[in-house]
């Protein structure tokens, strides 16, 4: 990521969760904003970079025939990220309600991007404080949209921008009015990836610090299998490893599923769920009534702080 510019993967998958909720048949989510979120020089970006993806299998005349706006979803929908992004989105939502009901009052979005839960807060989670934390860059553009779209600030609602490559998440919520003492969920979706297998756990370990026996967290992670270099992986799945690179966001490390378990007790986390892609769209949508064709690599996680010894 350039640390002077938005995070580009966070803009594009909060196109593609709003592309979902307006154009799929039977949408698992109801999220208008990427499309009032993302800037139109940055939707113009995407536009190209669609239409040089699509230009490689359509013929010009088919190309010219589409609208502007056409061309943008094509390319949405076309990347390989698309589906796990609308899965991981409704896995997370679903549980962070299961933990409110059980008496969790704090939501900590870690890399929250363009997320657009403050904007579209159900009524179950009334009265939730919610901490968004993530790069300066890509915090100060969210805010600065939020207020031209005209979402009013809430005294539940806390930015936090930080540069976590340099800075412990624990430092970073204590300038914030986070209690650290109430039982509190997590959320780091389609971070990992983009972090060295070390940065990885020592956020686990940051998170597990954070909050008191019960905190819940859910991550998204990607099988390392998958990042072999022996040629492996799916088409599906090296075309999106190669189109995150291009953007300066490469995918450094993944997890193994068979060892996650074990890795997460050594940071005081006690795994208590691990679906792949292809679990969670048998979970979400086993009739295919949205045309979700995972890559096959990708994981969601639940995993609850257990008691310190």
């Amino acid at each position: 990521m350039n640390p002077s510019q938005a995070s580009r993967t966070a803009l594009a998958t909060s196109l593609m969760r709003a592309l979902h909720s307006r154009s799929d048949p039977a949408p698992l989510l109801d999220d208008p904003w990427g499309d009032r979120l993302v800037p139109e020089s940055v939707r113009t970006a995407f536009r190209e970079r669609g239409m040089a993806r699509l230009g490689a299998s359509a013929s010009a005349a088919s190309l010219s025939s589409l609208s502007p706006e056409a061309v943008l979803d094509a390319g949405l929908r076309a990347n390989a990220a698309y589906p796990d992004v609308i899965l991981r989105s409704r896995y997370t939502e679903d549980a962070l309600k299961d933990a409110v009901s059980r008496g969790v009052r704090q939501y900590v979005i870690v890399g929250a991007g363009f997320d657009s839960f403050v904007c579209r807060r159900p009524a179950w989670a009334e009265g939730l404080g919610i901490y968004e934390v993530d790069h300066p860059s890509t915090q100060q553009l969210k805010r600065q949209r939020l207020q031209e779209c005209g979402v009013a600030e809430s005294a539940d609602v806390h930015f936090v921008e930080a540069d976590l490559s340099v800075e412990d998440l624990g430092t970073a919520l204590a300038r914030s009015p986070f209690q650290p003492a109430l039982p509190t969920f997590f959320a780091w979706l389609g971070v990992t990836v983009y972090l060295t297998r070390e940065a990885n756990l020592a956020a686990l370990r940051a998170i597990a610090s954070c909050a008191p026996e019960g905190s819940e967290l859910v991550f998204t992670y990607v099988d390392e299998a998958a990042l072999r270099t022996d040629g492996t992986a799916n088409e599906a799945f090296q075309k999106l490893r190669g189109d995150v690179s291009s953007v300066g966001e490469a995918f450094l490390s993944g997890f193994d599923p068979t060892t996650l378990a074990a890795q997460l007790r050594d940071t005081g986390l006690e795994l208590v769920e691990d679906l792949d892609d292809h679990q969670a769209l048998a979970r979400y949508d086993a009739a295919g009534a949205n045309g979700l064709r995972p890559a096959g690599a990708a994981h969601v996680a639940r995993a609850v702080r257990f008691r310190s010894a």
